[in-house]
């Protein structure tokens, strides 16, 4: 079950989605906000596994919410329900799921509904990762990647020689790798612990992942994850 939370300023806006959710069954509403202050308060006591949200609201709008959160371990999906298809650049750059434009379109709906239950669908351990090559896709050993980069709505996966196109997001491929081997060290990079050959200081508080592919690939960790990534490495 797809647990929901409801963002708008405007009552009768979050009625319809809401009545447009009522027919799909695997999603539950389970809390509605009429401001993104409000919303940030409600994720911060309740776990949701998505939350739909309008973008121009008074006080803070729904981009400043979704970057006061991202890159946070365990932020629901993103869904921006809006009227304003000019937002739509903002909107990935903080990895939103979809883009949704009102009047929402129940197909559309629809397609964003089967996202969320493929994602949150139970898997184990990752073996193959699609990948694009000369025109076809073909499937990759997880184990052989050393580094997945963020690439628009898709990302670039590199492994010891080569970087694919991947049709997958970076959020994808952060929930379809295992966390005890992945992790996330930039809201751009999300690197393979067992491909790290050296760390490296890079500043007071930031240090450098250095990598054992053939390009002696050097990636720093973002500030507010090298505590993580160092514990992870037990350095």
């Amino acid at each position: 079950m797809i647990r929901a939370l409801l963002v708008d300023d405007e009552a009768p806006a979050r009625s319809e989605l809401r009545y447009l959710l009522a027919t799909h069954p695997e999603v539950e509403v389970v809390g509605e906000a009429a401001s993104a202050t409000e919303a940030l308060k409600l994720a911060a006591a309740v776990r949701y596994d998505a939350v739909f949200i309008d973008i121009e609201m008074p006080g803070l709008s729904g981009l400043d919410a979704a970057r006061l959160v991202h890159g946070r371990p365990g932020v629901p999906q993103l869904v921006f329900v809006t009227a304003h298809e000019e937002y739509a650049i903002e909107a990935f750059a903080v990895e939103a799921l979809d883009y949704l434009l009102k009047p929402v379109d129940p197909e559309r709906l629809a397609q964003v509904v089967r996202r969320l239950v493929s994602l949150q669908a139970p898997t184990g351990p990752v073996e193959k990762i699609p990948v694009v090559s000369g025109g076809e896709t073909i499937l990759l050993d997880g184990d052989e990647l050393h580094y997945a980069r963020a690439d628009g709505d898709y990302s670039r996966v590199h492994t010891h020689e080569r970087s694919y196109l991947c049709t997958r997001s970076l959020r994808e491929l952060e929930k379809m790798l295992p966390a005890d081997r992945f992790v996330r060290i930039h809201r751009s990079y999300l690197v393979n612990l067992d491909k790290v050959a050296a760390v490296r200081r890079a500043g007071s508080d930031r240090i450098r992942l250095a990598l054992d592919d053939a390009e002696h690939t050097e990636l720093d960790v973002a500030r507010r994850q090298s505590k993580a990534v160092r514990e992870r490495l037990r350095i």
